[in-house]
């Protein structure tokens, strides 16, 4: 069995959003400039939603836990 090496994260250091509309409606646009480079993100709503759940989960888990 052949050893995979996971690859690094990339690191965000900016993001900008927009919205764009054609005939079949609106889709937001998530850019994420990274240390590789730009990363452009299309969502409908289903997916943005389905981020802001993962993204809460993400930031329950980095807040510090209060004694």
């Amino acid at each position: 069995m052949k050893r995979v090496e996971k690859a690094r994260p990339f690191v965000p250091t900016e993001i900008h959003v927009a919205t764009v509309t054609d005939e079949k409606g609106s889709l937001g646009i998530l850019s994420i400039r990274t240390t590789e480079g730009l990363l452009d993100i299309a969502l409908d709503r289903q997916a943005a939603d389905t981020i802001m759940k993962a993204i809460a989960q993400i930031r329950a888990k980095l807040e510090p836990i209060e004694s």
